[in-house]
């Protein structure tokens, strides 16, 4: 957002260059309405990208997990699959981008902020809310902590990523259920939630130095627990555990957050049935060769 802000501040829109129909969500205003506009500000709602512009216009992106955007020379071609849309100015091109074959990133070109209200989900700012204001918002539904962290109607702008790294700082078990909480575990979780968000904020800032950041992706080498099945716990030393559901996994340390048991993978348990392991224990004896 803050490199958004210095690029785009004060810079008029020459030319809007939609590759992907499917990308546009709205057609009143019509996407030409905004060809000529002076950029005013930029802002966000929970995961939504908002770019403020003359005559009350405003564009709205939701990236979704595998779209990007990205600065290019000025009227960059739109040659490949991935890329979808490009915003001209004098100075570059902002090129959104989204990999992978289900294209989910979606685009609305709205008039008036008060049309912004159709995207905000409810979910608590979680650097802004009082200790209040979170721990109602987390327990306002009984839910596993994984999900109430990932709901944006309960908290806003969490995403698969963060959560597992969030969880595992605050020492809790993705499934536990939010209404199972102790009042020390809902401040623990606030807090982590906090120290999180801001470390990965002030570590983006510095790589991306003033340059525009490229190299955007859910996987790092310094998260602890996400994107590292299998890799040791950076705080225990014991292997990265994982469930998969549906599209997405939750990661987790089960000796720092589970007690050292086992979260059971729906897939595997079904496929395993009593012999799936319940423990880090069970798990490395299954690991040992048979005599």
């Amino acid at each position: 957002m803050e490199r958004l802000a210095d690029l785009l501040a004060g810079q008029v829109i020459e030319q809007a260059r939609l590759k992907s129909a499917f990308l546009l969500r709205s057609f009143d205003p019509p996407l030409p309405a905004v060809v000529g506009k002076r950029v005013l500000a930029t802002s966000r709602i929970g995961k939504r990208i908002v770019l403020e512009l003359e005559d009350d216009l405003l564009l709205v992106f939701h990236l979704m997990i595998a779209g990007r955007l990205h600065w290019k020379e000025r009227g960059v071609k739109l040659t490949r699959k991935t890329d979808l849309f490009a915003l001209d100015f004098a100075t570059g091109s902002l090129l959104l981008t989204e990999a992978g074959t289900k294209k989910r990133a979606s685009l609305h070109v709205v008039r008036g902020r008060a049309a912004l209200t159709q995207f905000e989900r409810g979910g608590v700012e979680p650097l802004e809310s009082t200790p209040k204001e979170f721990a109602e918002a987390i327990v306002r539904e009984n839910r596993t902590l994984k999900r109430a962290l990932t709901d944006p109607r309960l908290v806003s702008g969490v995403g698969n990523a963060y959560s597992d790294e969030i969880l595992h700082r605050a020492k809790l078990s993705p499934l536990k259920r939010t209404h199972d909480l102790s009042s020390a575990e809902i401040e623990r979780l606030r807090l982590a939630t906090i120290d999180v968000l801001k470390e990965w904020v002030a570590r983006l800032r510095a790589e991306a130095a003033g340059g525009f950041p490229e190299k955007v992706t859910a996987f790092r080498k310094e998260m602890a627990v996400h994107g590292k099945y299998k890799k040791p716990c950076p705080v225990c030393g014991n292997p990265v555990q994982r469930i998969v559901y549906a599209e997405n996994e939750a990661n987790y340390c089960a000796q720092c957050q589970t007690g050292g048991r086992l979260l059971a993978d729906r897939a595997l348990s079904r496929l395993l049935g009593e012999d799936w392991p319940r423990s880090l224990e069970e798990l490395e004896e299954l690991k040992r060769p048979r005599e």
